[in-house]
């Protein structure tokens, strides 16, 4: 197992991973429609998204959960 320091690397590559994968066929869909090669075109799409998206996530998610400690009570 992984150690718990690591929880939030960790966290942000499986939320990367599936927000990645769901974002990216949803738009591709929208984009290409049902085509023969959808699923190629998603997987390129969806590599592009989650090397976009996990850096991102680690250098936003604190940022996030300040501005979620600010709005909870």
């Amino acid at each position: 197992m992984i150690d718990a320091k690591y929880q939030r690397f960790v966290f942000s590559f499986f939320m990367s991973l599936l927000m990645s994968c769901i974002m990216s066929f949803v738009i591709t869909l929208f984009n290409v429609g049902l085509v023969p090669n959808l699923i190629s075109i998603w997987l390129r799409a969806w590599a592009f998204a989650f090397a976009v998206a996990f850096p991102t996530i680690i250098l936003v998610s604190p940022v996030v959960h300040h501005l979620t400690a600010r709005v909870i009570r």
